[in-house]
C-alpha cells in the first residue's frame, strides 16, 4: 500500500508539473497565431497512447509513460524531429516564420509557468498551512544552540542579526536550505558583534543528523510524543503529553536543553519535574548508557505562546512565497556546483523517480505533498533553462544567438543539434534510472 501511495503522490504531482509547463508554451504559441498539433501528458511513445481527442486544430491526449510531456509546435524542430513537415514552405502559421522574439516568448513560457506554479505553492502553503512566522525580533532571549550549531560556532544566548550582511524579518529564515550550503550569519553575543561563518559543506552534517539539532528559539515547550517499550521511562511511568519543566530542578526551556542534560547524566538517576493533567509532579529515572530515556518529543500544542507571532496576510505570504521559490532554486544550483567541483558524488546527490516517491512517502500529507511538488517545479524550472540541446534552454540559447547575430541557424544545423541534446539527455536518465535502481532496490 506504501508503495502505491508513493507513486500516486508521484504521478499526481508529475502530471500537475508538466500540465503546467507544457500550457506555458502551448498558450503563448497559440498567443502568436502558432498551430500547436498536439498537447500530451506523459508521452505517447511508439503511437501507444491512454487517452485522445480533438479539437480544433490540436489533439490532446495522455500518454503510457508518465515521464514527461510535450506540445507539438508546428514548424518547429523538437524531440519529434518531424523532418517531412520541415521540408515543407514555410507558413504563416509556424514557429519558423514568427519573428525571433515571439519564438524566445514561446520557449521561455515553460519555465515561467513552473516558477510561477512553484511560487503560488509556496505562497499557499505559508498562507494556508503555517498561517504565522516568528519575527525575528521578537526572539529577545536568543537562540539555543545544538551540538550541530555549537559545531557551526553559534553558542546559546547568540542573538542573529543578518544572514550574509542583511537584516531578516523570519527566525525560520535561519532554517533555509540556503544556510546549510554556506553564509556569513552575524550573531550579537556579549554585547559585540560576531560573523560565524557557515562553510559551503555544512549540509552534510545537515543531512545526517537533522535540522532539529542546529538552532532553535531559546524558549520551545516541548511535551513527550511516544515512549519506547521497555525503555526506562516506560518504567518510570512517563506517559504520552507529559510536559518535561525541569532535570534535577534546572528549568529547561526547549528540547535541546533537555537532551543535553540527559546526556551529562549517563547511568546517573535523575529527577524531571513534569506537568500532567494540569497538575505538577516529580518522577525519577537512570539514564541509559546510549545517554536516552527512550522517549520522542515534539512541540507543545501551545508552543507559539511563548513568543509573539505574526499572521500572514495574502501580501506577505507572496512576498515570502517568492522568497521561498528563490531559496529552492538557488539551493538547487549550489548542490549542483557541488557536484560539478567534485565535493559530492553524483551517486549521491540525484534522485530519479524511485528516489523521488520516496521522499513523497508511503503516507499522503497534503502540506508535504504540496511542499515537494513546489520545490519539484522549481527545480524543474532551473533544469529546463539549462542551455542544453533538446531542453528549452538549449532553443533559448540558439535564439539569443540568433537576435545578436541576426542570422538564423539552418533546419539541417537544428536536427543535429537536437539529436546530439537527445542523446546527452537520454545517457543522463538512464544513469539516474540506474543509480535511482541501484539504491533503493538493489543495494
Amino acid at each position: 500500500m506504501n508503495g502505491l501511495v508513493m507513486t500516486a503522490q508521484l504521478i499526481t504531482a508529475l502530471a500537475i508539473l508538466v500540465t503546467l509547463h507544457e500550457l506555458g508554451h502551448f498558450l503563448a504559441a497559440r498567443a502568436f497565431g502558432i498551430k500547436v498539433e498536439k498537447f500530451y501528458l506523459f508521452f505517447d511513445a511508439w503511437g501507444f497512447k491512454l487517452f485522445s481527442i480533438k479539437r480544433g486544430e490540436t489533439e490532446y491526449g495522455i500518454g503510457w509513460i508518465p515521464l514527461g510531456g510535450y506540445v507539438k509546435i508546428a514548424g518547429m524542430i523538437d524531440e519529434s524531429m518531424d523532418k517531412e513537415a520541415m521540408k515543407l514552405p514555410p507558413q504563416p502559421w509556424e514557429f519558423r516564420s514568427k519573428p525571433t522574439w515571439q519564438r524566445l516568448i514561446v520557449m521561455v513560457a515553460g519555465v515561467t509557468m513552473n516558477v510561477l506554479l512553484g511560487i503560488g505553492l509556496f505562497s499557499f502553503i505559508l498562507l494556508h498551512y503555517d498561517k504565522t512566522y516568528l519575527p525575528n525580533e521578537n526572539v529577545k532571549d536568543g537562540i539555543y544552540a545544538y551540538e550541530l550549531g555549537r559545531d557551526a560556532g553559534f553558542q546559546t544566548g547568540d542573538k542573529v542579526i543578518a544572514i550574509d550582511g542583511k537584516p531578516f524579518e523570519r527566525f525560520e529564515d535561519l532554517l533555509s536550505t540556503r544556510i546549510m550550503f554556506g553564509a556569513d550569519i552575524t550573531v550579537m553575543r556579549d554585547g559585540k558583534q560576531t560573523d560565524i561563518i557557515i562553510p559551503d559543506d555544512f549540509y552534510k552534517k545537515v543531512v545526517a543528523t537533522g535540522r532539529g539539532h542546529f538552532i532553535s528559539p531559546m524558549q520551545l515547550p516541548f511535551m513527550i510524543d511516544s515512549i519506547q517499550k521497555g525503555r526506562v521511562s516506560e518504567k518510570a511511568g512517563l506517559i504520552k503529553g507529559d510536559k518535561i519543566l525541569s532535570v534535577n530542578d534546572e528549568k529547561v526551556y526547549n528540547e535541546g536543553m533537555f537532551r543535553d542534560d540527559i546526556r551529562k547524566n549517563v547511568g546517573k538517576e535523575i529527577e524531571l519535574a513534569i506537568f500532567r493533567n494540569k497538575e505538577q509532579m516529580k518522577v525519577k529515572i537512570t539514564v541509559d548508557s546510549d545517554s536516552t530515556i527512550g522517549v520522542y518529543s515534539i512541540p507543545t500544542p501551545d508552543y507559539k505562546d511563548a513568543y509573539t507571532y505574526k499572521n500572514y496576510n495574502i501580501f506577505s505570504s507572496i512576498k515570502y512565497g517568492i522568497s521561498d521559490g528563490i531559496e529552492a532554486m538557488v539551493s538547487n544550483i549550489k548542490g549542483l556546483k557541488q557536484i560539478f567541483t567534485g565535493k559530492e558524488k553524483a551517486t549521491d546527490s540525484m534522485q530519479g523517480p524511485i528516489g523521488i516517491a520516496t521522499i513523497y512517502g508511503g503516507v499522503w500529507i497534503w502540506r508535504k505533498f504540496w511542499s515537494l511538488t513546489a520545490l519539484l517545479s522549481m527545480v524543474l524550472a532551473f533544469m529546463n533553462i539549462l542551455p542544453i540541446p533538446a531542453l528549452d534552454g538549449g532553443h533559448v540559447l540558439f535564439l539569443l544567438i540568433e537576435m545578436v547575430t541576426r542570422r538564423k541557424f539552418s533546419d539541417k544545423f537544428m536536427e543535429n543539434v537536437q539529436v546530439v541534446g537527445m542523446v546527452i539527455l537520454l545517457t543522463l536518465m538512464a544513469f539516474i534510472f540506474g543509480n535511482d535502481i541501484w539504491k533503493h532496490i538493489l543495494h
